[in-house]
């Protein structure tokens, strides 16, 4: 029987497979996909997902990230904070897999192209696809078919925002992160390389990029090399009942999403993973779901609070002025964000 069966071979279940190879485990990720895998996603890692690969020995190419900066859709005076503690970076999605399925294969962890498609409680172990195996780690994304097969499954608001990105074949302007606001969107500008921008928009439902980019005059000034195509993934709200059910715990969007705003998603994702590891170690999975919580109830409050607020036309005109009036108040913000995330012991 193996100690652990991890379903999705993304960021966040390589990280389960890494944390758990290091302490002795006996695990295997299951994968449909082959080849470095791609995703509609900013594609900027915040200081704490960097100091998470780190740990992990990965270490990918990119572009460094010194901060962050709001400007609304026309004018250049935006906001701009610093990150505090170090650098982040800018990674194609596919870069940061390769780096990733690097270091897995350098720790001999197989991979079986499979997806799992049936789960059942066996009591002190969990079966999965007819297999025994002592645990099972579900960082099968926001659709998690996992969470689906356990019923944890929980409704989403009826408002729901969906991603795309493209790329743009030139050289980065700025060592920020920019984020675009107009009054039905935002405009991620992301540095990913020494001759690649990433460009990934947040919108409502039936929004199309050629559409929306007109909406920031300011960006798509910027822009002048030629855009690759469009990849788009949604919807990004997902809500799970719980992050754990017996012997199965649920990481990363896999245990529930609230929206890309804040850009935080791998940084928790990675950190969720690192905690159900220790769990399992522990033998202790009763306790994940609280870890699991915790570690997210920062990123969710700042992103709840956030996507209220700016739900709201008058606030999404304010909010840059505002950011620029108190840098303060937005630098402490980003902080929160930025900062690496304590595990529970």
């Amino acid at each position: 029987m193996r100690d652990l069966v991890v379903a999705g071979g993304g960021p966040v279940g390589i990280a389960a497979a890494l944390h758990a190879r290091r302490l002795g485990l006996d695990v295997v990720v299951r994968e449909p996909r082959t080849g470095p895998i791609d995703k509609a996603c900013g594609e900027g890692l915040m200081p704490g997902a960097v100091t998470e690969l780190a740990a992990l020995g990965v270490h990918p190419a990119g572009r460094p990230l010194s901060g962050i900066r709001y400007l609304d859709g026309a004018s250049p005076d935006g906001a701009t904070a610093t990150f505090r503690h170090g650098p982040g970076r800018g990674v194609r999605r596919t870069v940061l897999h390769a780096a990733l399925d690097e270091r897995l294969r350098a720790a001999d962890v197989p991979v079986e192209h499979r997806p799992v498609e049936h789960v059942r409680d066996g009591g002190d172990h969990v079966v999965v696809d007819g297999e025994p195996a002592r645990y099972l780690v579900a960082a099968d994304g926001l659709h998690s078919t996992v969470r689906r097969l356990l019923g944890l499954d929980a409704p989403a608001p009826a408002r729901q925002r969906f991603g795309l990105r493209c790329h743009v074949q030139q050289e980065p302007w700025t060592s920020h992160v920019e984020v675009h606001w107009s009054p039905r969107a935002e405009a991620y500008v992301t540095p990913v390389a020494d001759h690649l921008v990433g460009v990934a928009l947040l919108v409502d439902k039936g929004a199309r990029f050629e559409d929306v980019i007109g909406d920031f005059p300011l960006l798509r000034e910027r822009l002048t090399g030629p855009m690759t195509r469009v990849m788009g993934a949604g919807p990004l709200r997902q809500q799970a009942r719980s992050r754990a059910a017996g012997r199965v715990l649920l990481a990363g969007d896999a245990g529930g999403y609230v929206d890309a705003l804040t850009g935080e998603g791998i940084a928790l994702g990675l950190a969720q993973a690192r905690a159900a590891v220790s769990c399992i170690a522990a033998d202790r999975p009763e306790a994940y779901d609280r870890q699991a919580r915790r570690l997210a109830f920062r990123h969710e409050l700042l992103t709840r609070a956030l996507l209220r607020a700016t739900h709201h036309a008058p606030v999404r005109r304010l909010l840059v002025p505002a950011a620029r009036r108190a840098p303060w108040l937005f630098s402490a913000a980003v902080d929160q964000l930025a900062r690496p995330i304590e595990v529970p012991a």
